[in-house]
C-alpha cells in the first residue's frame, strides 16, 4: 500500500507564499513578480479589473507581453497576487481592543477600507477560501479575535465568516456609489437625494403603503448608516448566543440544520400542507394584482369625473 501523492501547490498560491522560483533568464533588475503586481494593481485601481491584461501591464513596465510569461505563467494567477496585494496584512492594534466584539468590529471598519481603496477587488471571482498570506492573516485575526470566548472552532469560523460577509455586500454598496459618482460626475448626497426624489415620484401609497411611508418618514435622507447598524445588531446576536453558551455550560452547538427538507419529502401531509401555502400565495398575489387594477381604475373615473364636472 503507497501513500497518495501530495498535490502540486498551484503556481499562483506558490507564488504568493514565496515559493516559487523566479526565471532564471529574461530580463534583469527591471522585472520582478512584484513589479508585475504592483503594476496590475495600479491600472485595476484606475480603469478597474477589465483593464488588466498581460499586455497592458508589460505596456505599463515597458517589455513585451512574452516577457511577463516567464514571472506569471496565467492571468488567473496575475488576479490572485494582485488580490493578494491589495488585501495586506491586519492593522496592529486588533488584539489591544478590550473584547472580542471591539476587535471584531476594528476587523470590520479596516477590510471595508481596503474595498474603497480597491474596489475593483469585488470583481473577483469567488473560487474557493483564499489560502495566501495575507487573506489567512485576516481570517487568523478573526478568529483570535473570538478565542477568549467559550464558542467552538466551527462557531469562531462561522462568525468571522459572518463578518466578512457583511464588508464585502457594504464593500460592494460602496464600491457601486463611487462608481456611479465617477461616471456621472455626481457627488455621492447628490446621488443620494436623486435617489430619494425617485422613490417619491415613484412610490404610491396604494401600491407600497410600507415602503411610502418610509420614504414619507425621510429615511432614505437620514444619515443613519443602515449597514453598521446590520453589523451591530449581528453582534447582538452572537453576544447573546455566547452569554446563553456561558450561562449554561452546555457544549456549543456542532451543527445548525437538524432535518434537511429532504428528510421529510415523502410525508403526504407535508406535501399537502406546502401544496395549500403555494396556493394561498398564489391567489393572494392574484388578489392584490387586481386590488391595484381596481384602484387605478377608479382613480382614472373620479379623474374622469372631475374633468367633466369643470
Amino acid at each position: 500500500m503507497t501513500d497518495a501523492a501530495e498535490p502540486e501547490l498551484p503556481r499562483g498560491v506558490a507564488l504568493a507564499w514565496g515559493i516559487a522560483a523566479n526565471p532564471q533568464r529574461g530580463p534583469k533588475r527591471e522585472m520582478s513578480v512584484e513589479r508585475i503586481v504592483e503594476a496590475a494593481v495600479e491600472i485595476a485601481d484606475a480603469e478597474g479589473l477589465g483593464a488588466v491584461s498581460m499586455a497592458a501591464v508589460a505596456a505599463r513596465l515597458g517589455f513585451t507581453p512574452m516577457s511577463l510569461y516567464r514571472y506569471v505563467t496565467a492571468k488567473d494567477d496575475l488576479i490572485l497576487l494582485m488580490q493578494e496585494e491589495a488585501t495586506g496584512l491586519p492593522p496592529e492594534g486588533i488584539q489591544e481592543k478590550d473584547g472580542w466584539r471591539p476587535r471584531m468590529a476594528m476587523i470590520y471598519d479596516s477590510q471595508v477600507e481596503i474595498y474603497l481603496r480597491h474596489p475593483w477587488m469585488l470583481d473577483v471571482p469567488i473560487t474557493g477560501s483564499p489560502t495566501t498570506p495575507n487573506s489567512s492573516a485576516w481570517m487568523d485575526a478573526g478568529l483570535a479575535a473570538l478565542e477568549e470566548t467559550p464558542l467552538s472552532a466551527d462557531e469562531r469560523l462561522a462568525v468571522t465568516l459572518l463578518v466578512s460577509g457583511q464588508v464585502r455586500w457594504y464593500g460592494t454598496i460602496l464600491a457601486a456609489y463611487a462608481r456611479t459618482s465617477r461616471d456621472t460626475g455626481l457627488e455621492p448626497d447628490e446621488i443620494t437625494r436623486r435617489e430619494a426624489w425617485l422613490y417619491e415620484t415613484l412610490i404610491t401609497e396604494d401600491e407600497y403603503p410600507a415602503l411610502h411611508r418610509v420614504v414619507q418618514e425621510g429615511a432614505f435622507l437620514s444619515e443613519a448608516d443602515p449597514f453598521h447598524f446590520g453589523l451591530e445588531r449581528t453582534l447582538d446576536g452572537v453576544a447573546a448566543y455566547i452569554a446563553g453558551v456561558a450561562e449554561t455550560g452546555r457544549e456549543p452547538a456542532r451543527g445548525w440544520a437538524v432535518l434537511d427538507d429532504a428528510d421529510i419529502a415523502d410525508d403526504k401531509r407535508h406535501r399537502e400542507a406546502q401544496k395549500a401555502v403555494r396556493d394561498a400565495e398564489k391567489a393572494l398575489r392574484d388578489a392584490r394584482k387586481h386590488e391595484r387594477q381596481t384602484a387605478r381604475e377608479a382613480r382614472d373615473r373620479l379623474a374622469r369625473q372631475r374633468g367633466g364636472a369643470q
